[in-house]
């Protein structure tokens, strides 16, 4: 083979990994994904179905389904990284060309930069945490300097990371997956106590797929307001009083009326209540509900919900399947990585849904102050705002501040660090394209615009599926799973330049997306973006390839 080293496309953090260097297991690789799905969004996963309607079962089900759907390209686009050691931005050279690569590398790059800057805020919101429950002080809501010192000790907690490698990356998630899976069950157990048994806690799962307030109108065409406040493990209603806006006329919020059953029908003569409190003995105050419209019947999920479900679940690692050479390029087997992203990935996501499926389902009986569906702690930042104990507080911190970090080093760091690498592979290395990286994740300001920035990175995900159809059709229909490794780092070779009909393919992908974005009646397009995206980029490059292929033939 010829000496690729002198080539301006080469460097050894991109070059490609020896085989007797390729050590990680399918433990190792299962361990990262442990680590990786362990976060607050998968916590959350399943609140959203059940909120939309759909029971937990229905919702661990879709969960599980499509992670098992998302893990089959995730190892099928990981097969040239074990076979030749090579990362993301040097397998898209075969594809997208040398200079071409740049274009689904950055963009794969940046929004992994905006991911990084929200979870490392999130996790020097739980250093702040620890601090406080620590020294005993009194955190503060708003913006503070406390916030922003704890935010630069966990940005450079992870800077460490990166500046060890990759080596060191395997060992966080090694140590990492057990503590984790531990955690997951102590939280089960102490749901199941608090709940008075494992069966009682799913069983309260009911009561959080039900709005608190809803008006629903009668045959006479007058209204009734319904409440339905939380009840306790005996069957009574939590909240004893409540105040509405449209019942008191515009008087002052102090004036509540006694709830008298589990779901009480209140008669109004109007269909414009705005919101609705709930109280208890306590003084426990729910948050204002807003009052739903209804027909008085449950709500209906139709096959078409469970597709949208379904798509968005498999489009949660759509970032992820296209860069995962850069990670399965140290795994020792096909066997491995096949056998390691199985077992780490779908479980891992089923498991912690559940976990925040039932203690969030338990905590509805176990906090005197959780009056209604709509103030169940579902993110774990809630639940731990709940406990009064620092010891407590300071051990689900610590948990919150590993699975964030744990998350942010596999998930966010690598692939960015690789692309910008290969951006300038003589000058810019894997370390030093890790603190751009993080460089990034501050310059976005996620203190201001998490929220914001966290809409615009899930937009923008959904139109990467292209990139996957491209890679994959590339890989093993165009190219027969066969790689020329001197012509990837060779400038002006085969692959030089920008591959134009991986570029067309691309952009008929994401257009095909946002036709549905625009279009209402296509709306479906991009519901479905990810499935329609890449299975239009995979039919249009590999009709672009076989023309060229034959006609260079």
């Amino acid at each position: 083979m010829e000496d690729i080293t002198r080539s301006p496309l080469y460097s050894p953090d991109l070059a490609p990994i020896p085989a007797e260097k390729r050590t990680w297991t399918k433990w190792n690789l299962a361990a990262l994904w442990v680590g990786m799905a362990v976060c607050i969004p998968t916590y959350l996963l399943a609140s959203y179905m059940m909120r939309a309607g759909l029971s937990w079962q229905a919702a661990l089900t879709i969960i599980g389904l499509a992670n098992l759907v998302i893990t089959l390209p995730m190892v099928l686009n990981g097969h040239p990284g074990v076979k030749y050691g090579i990362p993301f931005p040097v397998q898209g050279r075969a594809a997208f060309g040398t200079t071409g690569v740049h274009v689904p590398s950055l963009v794969r790059a940046i929004v992994a930069c905006g991911w990084f800057g929200v979870q490392t805020w999130i996790g020097g919101l739980a250093v702040y945490s620890i601090w406080n429950a620590a020294t005993g002080q009194v955190g503060e809501v708003d913006l503070s300097m406390g916030k922003f010192i704890a935010f630069g000790v966990f940005w450079l907690i992870n800077i460490w990371f990166i500046w060890k490698g990759t080596e060191s990356i395997r060992w966080l998630e090694d140590w990492s997956a057990p503590i984790l899976i531990l955690i997951g069950i102590v939280l089960i157990g102490w749901g199941a106590k608090s709940a008075g048994g494992f069966a009682n806690a799913l069983e309260q799962g009911k009561q959080l797929q039900r709005p608190s307030a809803v008006i629903q109108q009668r045959a006479d065409m007058d209204h009734d307001l319904v409440l339905t406040p939380i009840v306790d493990k005996n069957g009574r209603p939590k909240a004893t009083r409540y105040s509405s806006n449209s019942l008191s006329h515009g008087k002052h919020l102090s004036v509540f009326h006694p709830i008298t059953s589990t779901s009480m029908r209140i008669p109004i003569g109007r269909s414009d209540s705005d919101v609705v409190y709930f109280t208890n003995d306590e003084g426990a105050l729910s948050s204002a509900v807003p009052v739903a419209a209804s027909t008085g019947e449950s709500k209906a999920v139709g096959i078409w919900n469970y597709m949208l479900w379904f798509t968005a679940m498999v489009g949660f690692w759509a970032t992820m399947s296209i860069s995962i050479s850069d990670i399965t390029r140290y795994a020792k087997s096909q066997r491995d990585q096949l056998a390691g992203q199985f077992i780490g990935l779908p479980g891992t996501m089923l498991f912690y849904s559940f976990v925040g499926i039932f203690v969030t389902s338990a905590a509805v009986v176990a906090f005197d102050d959780v009056l209604i569906a709509e103030d169940a702690p579902w993110d774990p930042v809630s639940l731990v705002g709940k406990f009064e104990s620092p010891a407590v507080v300071i051990f689900a911190q610590l948990a919150l501040l590993i699975a964030t970090l744990s998350t942010n080093i596999a998930a966010n760091v690598i692939a960015p660090a690789n692309a910008f690498s290969n951006l300038f592979p003589k000058k810019i290395s894997f370390r030093v394209g890790g603190v751009i990286a993080g460089l990034v994740g501050i310059v976005i300001c996620p203190w201001w615009l998490m929220n914001e920035i966290s809409g615009i990175l899930i937009f923008v995900s959904g139109l990467l599926g292209p990139v996957l159809g491209i890679l994959l059709c590339d890989y093993f229909i165009v190219r027969k799973r066969t790689l020329s490794i001197v012509d990837l780092y060779t400038v002006d070779g085969p692959h030089a330049g920008v591959n134009s009909a991986a570029i067309v393919a691309l952009v008929s992908g994401v257009l095909v997306a946002l036709v549905g974005y625009w279009v209402k009646p296509l709306e479906f397009l991009y519901t479905l973006s990810w499935f329609s995206g890449t299975g239009v980029a995979f039919a249009v490059y590999w009709v672009l390839m076989r023309e060229r292929v034959l006609r260079e033939g």
